[in-house]
């Protein structure tokens, strides 16, 4: 594990206290952001205030060793959640093993390259030793992935409670994720079928400011991508080269999505305008005429790109919540109560 320098911990100590400041601001417009949610979905910022008051600090510590060992790890606990919601909804389906009888969503080829399962069990023992039977696996998931983008350099933002853990996993469900060799228009449709703006959809998208993808989600991009074209002409050609030398050492070779791989910022969309964006659903959002000027925007301020990120993500952390007797607290994040 690497040594935490006194300069990363102040760092990091003085944006937990920024975030008590701001957490009454935050919590008005997650009112607004869910809308009909406070009251329906049910959820709330104390969920957990009287049965397990600290799970904030254990999740928050948790995250924070493990990104101090491995600063890779925040884009997969982001990724995982958003692939989590995805599909069935928050209630953390993507953590399931799969069994003789069933195969879950984690075996889908589009979630083989997901990382952070360890994290989450790490959290979830802990929680369990003390508050046994009360913090649900798909709570973790979506506080993990808000630490995650904290401590990586991103917005404060805090995410109401109360999701319970669902029953359902199975790999044919995860045909409704987004392919990264998606449009714009593709991508609007798709998450406007959860309930997304374009705009929304966009900044969502600016989580690929952690991370890599991998050769094989973007190799079609380089050889013969249609029949006017050998490489995609959206791709600047130095960057092409760049590609071409990372697919060069196989599928499983890994490209960054931007310059700072493991800073959570807006270099991302300044990629894109320099036509350096990796997979065409990245690429793609900067020369549509419905998403390119939101990329213009982020691009130009991160403030802006943060807070409307932040509030994509508590919305995100709403889809199709389970309550009561619709779903469980899970004793193993890997498998359904008996």
């Amino acid at each position: 594990m690497r040594k935490t320098t006194p300069e990363f911990r102040s760092s990091q100590l003085s944006r937990m206290a920024v975030s008590a400041v701001v957490h009454g601001l935050l919590l008005s417009w997650v009112m607004i952001v869910s809308g009909f949610g406070a009251a329906v979905v049910g959820l709330r910022m104390d969920y957990y205030f009287l049965t397990c008051p600290f799970v904030d600090q254990v999740i928050k510590n948790t995250v924070f060793n493990a990104l101090q060992a491995d600063p890779t790890l925040a884009a997969g606990l982001v990724r995982m959640h958003f692939h989590d919601c995805f599909i069935e909804g928050c209630d953390a389906s993507v953590l399931i093993d799969s069994t003789k009888d069933n195969t879950a969503e984690k075996d889908s080829p589009a979630n083989l390259s997901l990382r952070g399962y360890e994290i989450i069990d790490v959290a979830k023992r802990q929680l369990e030793a003390h508050c046994p039977g009360v913090v649900s696996c798909a709570d973790i998931v979506a506080m993990a992935a808000r630490d995650a983008v904290f401590f990586s350099g991103g917005p404060v933002y805090d995410i109401p409670k109360g999701r319970k853990d669902g029953r359902r996993s199975k790999i044919m469900d995860t045909i409704n994720l987004p392919a990264p060799t998606f449009n714009a228009s593709q991508l609007t449709r798709t998450f406007g079928l959860h309930g997304f703006t374009a705009q929304e959809m966009v900044a969502l998208s600016g989580a690929h400011t952690l991370g890599v993808a991998r050769c094989s989600s973007f190799k079609q991009r380089l050889s013969n991508f249609d029949s006017t074209h050998n490489v995609d002409p959206s791709i600047d050609a130095i960057f092409a080269k760049t590609l071409m030398g990372t697919c060069s050492r196989g599928d499983n070779a890994e490209q960054p999505f931007d310059m700072t791989r493991n800073n959570f910022d807006n270099a991302y969309f300044n990629a894109l305008l320099n036509k350096a964006g990796v997979l065409t659903s990245d690429q793609t959002l900067s020369t549509s005429e419905a998403t390119m000027g939101v990329v213009k925007a982020y691009a130009m301020n991160q403030a802006i790109f943060f807070l409307d990120f932040q509030q994509a993500m508590v919305k995100m952390g709403m889809l199709d919540v389970k309550e009561g007797a619709q779903g469980e607290v899970r004793s193993d994040c890997r498998r359904i109560n008996n």
